[in-house]
């Protein structure tokens, strides 16, 4: 049997807080790292109020870098977002503080230019499968339907098949 390092709270403290200084972390990442180390939980009380206090771990900004960062790389959409925060536990007020990280103009351009490049890539002549294909990669992006449809419409109307 392999014998488990044991660490001092002060050291795991301090591993946490790389943790933390690495990227930005949600609670529940926090609490699943603390999960490895085996902790009483008075001990994981402590460090989670310890991380707070002096500001390692802050929920409204790991939920604003997470928004920004999966619109600007990943182009999700606002439900997409939404949803990956409520996975992670986020509060509602974060998640709301989150999305007004995200600009409207850049948002509706983003998801023409999304929309536009994939159009490109579908090779389907029949333009109501053609349609279909496009709406589905951009639910499964996150985007709103009203949008999604209003979005294909423009993009098949102008594309000469």
């Amino acid at each position: 049997m392999v014998q488990k390092k044991s660490f001092t709270v002060d050291e795991i403290k301090r591993k946490l807080e790389q943790y933390c200084v690495y990227q930005d972390r949600c609670h529940k990442e926090v609490e699943q790292k603390m999960r490895e180390y085996n902790l009483i939980p008075e001990a994981k009380e402590l460090i989670l109020l310890s991380l707070m206090k002096d500001n390692f771990l802050n929920e409204e900004r790991f939920a604003k870098s997470f928004a920004r960062g999966k619109f600007r790389i990943k182009s999700w959409g606002k439900q997409r977002i939404v949803r990956e925060l409520k996975f992670r536990d986020i509060s509602t007020y974060n998640i709301k503080t989150a999305l007004k990280e995200i600009d409207e103009k850049e948002y509706i351009s983003t998801i023409y230019r999304i929309s536009e490049n994939r159009n490109e890539v579908i090779s389907e002549p029949n333009i109501y499968k053609r349609k279909k294909k496009l709406i589905d990669f951009l639910m499964r992006k996150g985007f709103e339907n009203g949008l999604i449809f209003k979005t294909v419409n423009d993009i098949i109307q102008k594309k000469p098949s």
